[in-house]
């Protein structure tokens, strides 16, 4: 398989994977490549997603590190098998990478949290408000662009509309409800699209209210996605350096924490509707 000039979060994952496996198994790069009959620079090409690797050369290595979960190595072997071209394809070249990563990411998920402190959910905004949140953090772009990002934005959302949708849990702070993004009329309709989808029997939907005492946990805002198995979920954060994905076992478990923690705070989802719906006649 011929190199890959920039491999998406998806095939660095895969090749992160097998290296961690093969870390594991204390063996040299060199001695996974004699495996193969390859050299140790295109076992550094495939651990770092750069190259991709066949169902039975993924197979090969993991019984040559002994890896005893079945369940992670047989869907490893699906992530090197099945290398779908999805919807977002054709937003490569006009929108940000990670945009595309997150979009392959959820496709291919079998969760999705959501914990957010200062906006709406992405999976959760209408046009109007995403049109007004993009409009302002990018305020050189052309009307054309804006609705290039935008219209990616509500393909995304395909996941929870979708006739077998995954489960999807939002926790929103007060805040994120209360700024006005938009005007009036444009934050009025956002908080009813969120009051319709939360009447799905898939989503759920907590509020945080300012009113909750000794609440530390506003940097909390996250994007989980849960993968085949647990060892695959992905934690996607905004940095001030752009979009990170998070992966290692001990910050996945370090996040399901913050998640549980931020979930308990919450009002729950019968109360939560009945806030949003009091907020809405607010505006």
């Amino acid at each position: 398989m011929p190199p890959r000039r920039t491999p998406t979060a998806r095939q660095e994952r895969l090749g992160a994977e097998l290296r961690k496996m093969r870390e594991a198994a204390g063996l040299k790069a060199t001695e996974a490549a004699a495996l193969l009959g390859v050299n140790s620079v295109q076992i550094s090409q495939i651990e770092s997603g750069i190259s991709g690797v066949s169902e039975e050369r993924l197979r090969r290595l993991a019984a040559h590190y002994t890896c005893p979960d079945e369940e992670l190595v047989s869907a490893l072997a699906v992530m090197a098998s099945v290398r779908t071209r999805g919807w977002w394809e054709e937003y490569r070249g006009s929108l940000p990478h990670s945009f595309l990563d997150l979009s392959e990411l959820e496709h291919h998920a079998s969760l999705r949290w959501d914990v957010d402190f200062l906006h709406i959910p992405g999976l959760l905004q209408t046009p109007d408000y995403a049109r007004a949140l993009f409009s302002y953090v990018n305020p050189h772009f052309s009307a054309d662009e804006i609705e290039r990002w935008v219209e990616h934005r509500m393909k995304r959302r395909i996941i929870i509309e979708q006739p077998r949708p995954i489960p999807y849990e939002a926790v929103v702070h007060e805040a994120a409800l209360r700024i006005k993004v938009g005007d009036s009329t444009a934050m009025r309709a956002q908080l009813s699209h969120v009051l319709d989808l939360s009447a799905s029997d898939h989503v759920t939907l907590r509020v945080i209210p300012f009113t909750v005492d000794r609440f530390a946990g506003a940097g909390s805002a996250m994007v989980y996605a849960g993968g085949p198995v647990p060892k695959l979920d992905t934690v996607v954060r905004d940095a001030p350096h752009g979009t990170v994905f998070v992966d290692a076992a001990a910050q996945l478990s370090h996040f399901r924490t913050l998640f549980r923690r931020v979930r308990e705070v919450a009002f729950e989802p019968e109360r939560s509707r009945d806030f949003i719906h009091q907020l809405a006649k607010e505006l």
